[in-house]
């Protein structure tokens, strides 16, 4: 069933947790890139955490059939999601056909109702590609209509009540897609952490050739490093970290609602121009 949550054993070093947190991405190994840091840390700090891919990758190849990339692709981020203790969400659609439209929108929601999560993380609401700013729109609007029990949802679920908190991650490359520095709200440090977000992402070995011929990518590690270096340097405090901003509260969450920043205390640097928010 598209959309199905698998339970994986889960790692021993991670006990059960609640709440939940909720990571929604693009594609197999976007998690991995600009959010599983924060992830980490949800999970440490007594969060059941979660790993959903909407697209399942089966773009992400010129050596290997759409079908054939795509299973390699799921093993491979299934393998991702048990690395850091994660509830593993299958995916919904190809590569590309992220699309903001109903049918879509009723597999997302459904989703976001099953786990009704404190926490979404999700893509920034601009991107370089279409699928990361879709996926994006879904995650929040599923969020949203996840107390209106007149929105169907499919499969079916009930409307669930909970606030969430939903928090946008950095574009790739920290850019719109005009160029433009985007800066964090939230700066979360990841400095301790970037050789386990390396052997997470490393679960991807289908993805070094495919980025280094599709995106001049030349080691995909390296990069994921280079990325939270730069958000690292913003900060002008941690070596590495992961940005993220905070979506408005309305039919959300209360005005204050800020679980990442109270949940990671220490971890998280807010910016001084929302630090009175």
């Amino acid at each position: 069933m598209a959309g199905q949550r698998i339970q994986l054993p889960l790692d021993p070093l991670y006990p059960q947790a609640m709440p939940t947190a909720l990571a929604i991405a693009a594609h197999p190994d976007d998690i991995e890139f600009l959010m599983s840091g924060t992830l980490m840390l949800l999970r440490k700090a007594g969060y059941e955490i979660h790993y959903w891919n909407l697209a399942n990758g089966c773009c992400g190849s010129s050596q290997h059939d759409a079908a054939t990339i795509a299973r390699t692709r799921r093993t491979e981020a299934m393998a991702a999601a048990k690395a850091i203790g994660a509830m593993f969400h299958e995916s919904i659609c190809n590569d590309l056909e992220i699309f903001y439209d109903k049918p879509t929108l009723a597999k997302v929601a459904a989703g976001v109702r099953e786990v009704a999560p404190e926490i979404v993380l999700t893509h920034s609401p601009t991107d370089y590609m279409e699928d990361h700013t879709n996926a994006c729109r879904l995650a929040v609007t599923a969020a949203f209509v996840r107390g209106m029990p007149n929105f169907p949802t499919d499969p079916p679920r009930p409307a669930v009540t909970n606030s969430v908190t939903v928090y946008h991650g950095q574009p790739y490359s920290h850019r719109d897609p005009l160029g433009k520095l985007i800066e964090p709200e939230l700066v979360v440090d990841t400095t301790d952490l970037i050789d386990l977000k390396k052997k997470m992402l490393a679960k991807h070995a289908s993805q070094k050739l495919w980025l280094d011929e599709s995106q001049g990518v030349d080691s995909y590690l390296d990069t994921m490093a280079a990325l939270d270096a730069e958000v690292g340097r913003m900060s002008c405090i941690f070596e590495y970290a992961e940005g993220w901003r905070r979506h408005m509260h309305m039919g959300f969450c209360g005005p204050q609602d800020d679980p990442l920043r109270t949940s990671l205390k220490e971890r998280v640097l807010v910016a001084a121009k929302f630090a009175g928010g």
